[in-house]
């Protein structure tokens, strides 16, 4: 059985900076509940690694159309049967919408009774709204090589350990 998943969320940022942040691939377990690690073996192929509902997942992914500023399709090659697509419209003002449609297959009876769903709904929803407060505060890079930051303040956001954080973009994903 596939399980889709489509949500999506406004970030105040523009379109270069979600669409630059998003390729920075490696920062995924900054703001993916449940993944571990990224890591990027070719400029189209990426490994995952994820604990998902206490079972842990490993598998290859390659990308398929990356189109700057506007979208960043994959699917998997090899482990996990996964594939989705991300798209970046600019809304102007400094805003954009991300976009995340996702489809997979839960592996055996077990992990589809645990991520029913609405609980993977849940969980994407959950990772946008940590990637829009991760972008919006944290420092990104600028596609230069060079990382700028969002915070005008010099404030260092505090660090937290998921399902924790009291923040409300945290409260209002219902993962507090």
């Amino acid at each position: 059985m596939t399980v889709r998943v489509e949500e999506s969320i406004l970030v105040n940022v523009p379109v270069s900076t979600a669409y630059n942040q998003w390729t920075q691939f490696e920062d995924f377990p900054q703001f993916m509940e449940g993944i571990t690690r990224v890591t990027v073996l070719s400029d189209d192929r990426l490994e995952w690694v994820a604990d998902i509902a206490g079972v842990r997942r490993r598998w290859q992914a390659r990308i398929l159309e990356q189109i700057p500023d506007r979208k960043i399709a994959w699917a998997a090659t090899e482990g996990a049967t996964n594939a989705g697509a991300v798209t970046f419209e600019d809304l102007g003002g400094g805003r954009t919408s991300v976009r995340l449609s996702l489809e997979y297959e839960p592996d055996g009876l077990v992990e589809l009774v645990k991520d029913e769903p609405s609980l993977v709904a849940e969980r994407a929803k959950g990772d946008l709204d940590w990637f829009k407060a991760f972008v919006e505060f944290e420092c990104y890079p600028d596609g230069r090589g060079r990382v700028r930051s969002t915070n005008r303040s010099g404030a260092r956001r505090p660090e937290v350990e998921r399902g924790r954080d009291t923040s409300p973009a945290r409260s209002a994903a219902g993962w507090a």
